[in-house]
């Protein structure tokens, strides 16, 4: 499977993390759609007996990152292409509901940590850090959507992100090594909206760069 363990993990909440560092391998791409998750084989690569990667592996199943065939036992998620249009479908509807609900209850402080952090995604993106600046554009995004007041919307769309995680990391990587800046040009537009409280450009920008994603989703994943 390619996955590298630096140091087995400890004793201490194994199964806890066990499941972070599998989670972490499939988020970055280590572990690629469909691999299988053979039950003996990561706990020696992590260094624990095959309980706390029996249940590792159950929470991984859980949080919509690995399936499990009859007979064939649990593998890395993968998804279809109609599949994955599906959940960017979901998370428009839900994210630009989210926008709107939250831009005209964004506070100062709220704009000033999305600024921050967009400051900091800029400087990941710049130092070829992809996995951290996914991070703090969900940051970004995160602060927006927690002052819709609507913390089971937020965490439905969180869950969503995870699922799309492996495919974001894909394409963010794909668009570094192009030279291709415009998938972090959203992120300062929205804060600058927010900055002038302009909450209808707040919105717009959400839903514009939702669909951008989809459609870079579509060309990459549809056959030729």
């Amino acid at each position: 499977m390619g996955l590298q363990i630096a140091n087995p993990v400890t004793p201490t909440l194994v199964a806890d993390q066990v499941y972070e560092v599998l989670e972490n391998a499939i988020l970055t791409g280590s572990l690629e759609a469909g691999a299988p998750l053979r039950v003996r084989d990561l706990a020696a690569m992590v260094g624990t007996s095959v309980m706390p990667v029996r249940e590792a592996i159950r929470r991984l199943e859980e949080a919509g990152l690995a399936t499990r065939a009859p007979h064939k036992g649990a593998a890395v998620r993968k998804f279809t292409v109609t599949e994955l249009i599906h959940i960017y479908d979901v998370r428009t509807t839900l994210e630009v509901q989210a926008a709107t609900m939250g831009a005209p209850n964004v506070s100062k402080s709220d704009v000033r940590h999305m600024d921050a952090a967009c400051k900091r995604m800029q400087k990941a993106v710049d130092d070829g850090r992809i996995v951290d600046a996914l991070n703090l554009d969900e940051e970004v995004l995160r602060t927006l959507y927690k002052a819709s007041g609507n913390p089971v919307l937020v965490s439905i769309i969180e869950q969503l992100w995870l699922q799309c995680r492996p495919y974001k990391v894909i394409g963010a990587s794909e668009a570094a090594a192009k030279n291709d800046s415009t998938l972090w040009t959203p992120q300062p537009s929205l804060v600058q909206a927010l900055m002038a409280g302009d909450t209808a450009a707040a919105t717009t920008i959400t839903a514009d760069s939702l669909a951008s994603a989809r459609r870079r989703l579509e060309l990459r994943l549809e056959p030729h």
